[in-house]
């Protein structure tokens, strides 16, 4: 009579085995990204394992093989498809992936500018407001530097006129936690000179701005150059002195 040698037990399956909470999609949705390992980051990128090996440990053996993050950079789709559980489409997504890693290492980043005066503020709004024969309005949200954390259109009006809430303007800036906003609308005729109506609104803004405990810099009109009295083809609030 012969004795068989014991097979090895079935590995279990990771993932089924962590508590839900520990899991890394969830860990990413409490704690964020940077507190995932390498392999969890993997793991949520393949989505899903393969008969007898669960995403994790697809995940681990990857990054095993590459050596770190960083060596899958280089991999092309027939590395990541020697492993199994990783077919073409995966190993297109994950080549894909990788690209933009790489492209984002390699390409310089860059900053908003930094808005600390009405001039700095007309020459960068400048190419958004030529030739538009409609107003617009805009709210820069600033944080506390004056750098500009996001430009948002509120509102696109007639030829005559434009319709803004302050609540408009300061629900983006509470948004995007800005501690400061300039607002900046265009005259399609070309003379910045201030309405009646843009006095009124920008007194409707700075009554809110100290509600909400939110600077308002300024409030800037937009014209041309050879359609202003005073040639700067722009007009400031704050330099005026009425705000």
């Amino acid at each position: 009579m012969t004795t068989e040698p014991p097979t090895s037990p079935l590995p279990g399956n990771r993932l089924r085995e962590t508590a839900p909470h520990e899991r890394p999609q969830e860990r990413l949705q409490t704690l964020g990204a940077s507190a995932l390992s390498d392999a969890e980051l993997i793991a949520l990128l393949l989505r899903n394992g393969t008969k007898g090996q669960d995403v994790m440990t697809l995940a681990t053996r990857l990054v095993a093989e590459a050596g770190s993050l960083a060596g899958l950079v280089s991999w092309r789709p027939s590395r990541f498809q020697a492993l199994r559980g990783i077919g073409q489409v995966k190993a297109i997504q994950m080549v894909a992936v990788m690209e933009v890693a790489r492209r984002v290492l390699t390409q310089p980043a860059t900053l908003e500018p930094v808005l600390d005066h009405a001039e700095g503020v007309a020459s960068y709004l400048a190419p958004h407001t030529a030739g538009l024969e409609v107003e617009k309005f805009w709210v820069l949200c600033l944080n506390r530097k004056g750098r500009l954390l996001k430009r948002v259109e509120v509102s696109s009006g007639t030829a005559s006129s434009t319709l803004v809430h302050p609540r408009e303007v300061f629900r983006e800036a509470i948004r995007e936690a800005a501690s400061g906003v300039i607002c900046v609308h265009n005259h399609p005729s070309g003379d910045p000179c201030p309405s009646a109506q843009d006095v009124r609104i920008t007194r409707s803004l700075r009554e809110a701005a100290v509600a909400v405990d939110i600077q308002l810099i300024d409030h800037i009109i937009m014209g041309r150059p050879e359609s202003d009295p005073l040639g700067s083809g722009f007009y400031s609030f704050r330099a005026a002195g009425t705000l």
